[in-house]
């Protein structure tokens, strides 16, 4: 069994900063490519950005370019999301994600497990 557990979640003013943490853990736990999506009420679970564990190379969204930075423990199986100069169109909920396969995967049906989710709430 295969469990990502996301903390770090919460309220934060506009400019603030969160850092978003997600434990990986499972018996045989082992994946290319490790990322963390955002969903908003109403709309579409979105990409933010993913790392690649093999060679630490990353891939963000236009949107947090400069603003996010992901990065991973390999020796504690946990990635990282440090978000800075929040505003309040960050507010959603943060997922974790793992796939197989060294492409990054921009979508959410790219990936095969899935975390519970760590509200971020950005107030104005």
């Amino acid at each position: 069994q295969v469990q990502l557990v996301e903390s770090g979640g919460g309220l934060v003013q506009v400019g603030g900063s969160l850092r978003l943490s997600c434990a990986a853990s499972g018996r045989t736990f082992r994946s290319d490519v490790m990322g963390w999506f955002r969903q908003a009420p109403g709309k579409e679970r979105k990409f933010v950005a993913a790392i690649r564990w093999s060679d630490s190379s990353v891939n963000y969204e236009d949107s947090v370019k400069g603003r996010f930075t992901i990065s991973r423990d390999n020796a504690k199986n946990t990635l990282y999301l440090q978000m800075n100069t929040l505003k309040p169109e960050d507010t959603a909920v943060y997922y974790c994600a793992a796939k197989f396969g060294l492409s990054f995967g921009a979508f959410w049906e790219d990936y095969h497990y899935w975390g519970q989710g760590t509200q971020v709430t950005v107030s104005s």
